[in-house]
């Protein structure tokens, strides 16, 4: 078996500081408080886009890039994290956050949110029925196909996925009071072919309910705490799934 090739940039961090950052965590038994504290060392860190390699035409790489992180890769960073005890238990979990059965490829690579609630189980549980309620609406999509009949990611099969959702103009307090902290979320979309167009990770402070997220906004550029329901105003809805206990 050939050696999968590497890109590893720790930023701020040094191999160390992420085995004190880490162990710290792993004391931590409730895992939205452990993601919590863990997702909280990013809090400023800069956006970056396409820091992943890898696509049909081009071998995928292991990468763990600290310096710059956009939404799905935060998320993918923080779980890997969570379900760690070291830096070197976080460098062999975050393959099997990012890649079915922890085997790095291209065409393994979990492009979707939902492909969390199908290939993590154990990990993660999808609560969206739960926190939503009777307001939560279910539809099948077909994934990685678009309008015209395209696919988003070439190379990656199309693939149809039952989505429950919670419409934005069904957020009250019942449904915040039912969100915690530590949960991870998507932003529902409207588009054919997606299940979501940006993730983030709840973070509850008292009656206030924060979305933490790696923001592309021209204002913000890094990782940043917004008000959550303000945030989901314009937005069509969101998909809850929650982290489970797990053993580091």
């Amino acid at each position: 078996m050939s050696k999968v090739e590497e890109a590893i940039a720790l930023g701020q961090w040094s191999e160390a500081q992420l085995d004190r950052l880490i162990g710290e965590g792993a004391k931590i038994t409730d895992p939205g408080t452990r993601i919590d504290l863990l997702s909280r060392f990013f809090l400023g860190l800069q956006y970056g886009e396409s820091t992943l390699i890898g696509d049909a035409e081009t071998t995928e790489v292991f990468v763990i890039n600290l310096a710059h992180v956009d939404c799905f890769t935060f998320l993918d960073y923080v779980e890997a994290m969570r379900l760690s005890g070291s830096y070197t238990s976080f460098r062999r979990n975050l393959r099997k956050v990012r890649y079915r059965s922890g085997r790095v490829a291209y065409k393994n690579r979990k492009h979707f949110f939902t492909d969390w609630r199908a290939h993590n189980k154990g990990f993660v549980e999808d609560v969206s029925g739960e926190v939503g309620g009777q307001a939560t609406q279910t539809l099948e999509k077909v994934l990685n196909v678009k309008e015209d009949g395209t696919c988003y990611l070439p190379g990656i099969v199309p693939l149809s996925r039952r989505i429950d959702y919670i419409p934005a103009s069904a957020i009250d307090e019942k449904v915040m009071g039912r969100l915690s902290t530590g949960d991870y979320v998507g932003i529902y979309s409207e588009l054919p072919g997606l299940d979501v167009s940006h993730v983030g990770i709840i973070s509850k402070d008292g009656n206030a309910v924060y979305l933490r997220h790696a923001s592309s906004s021209p204002a913000n550029r890094k990782v940043v705490d917004q008000d959550f329901f303000a945030y989901m105003g314009e937005r069509p809805g969101f998909l809850v799934l929650r982290p489970q206990r797990h053993r580091a």
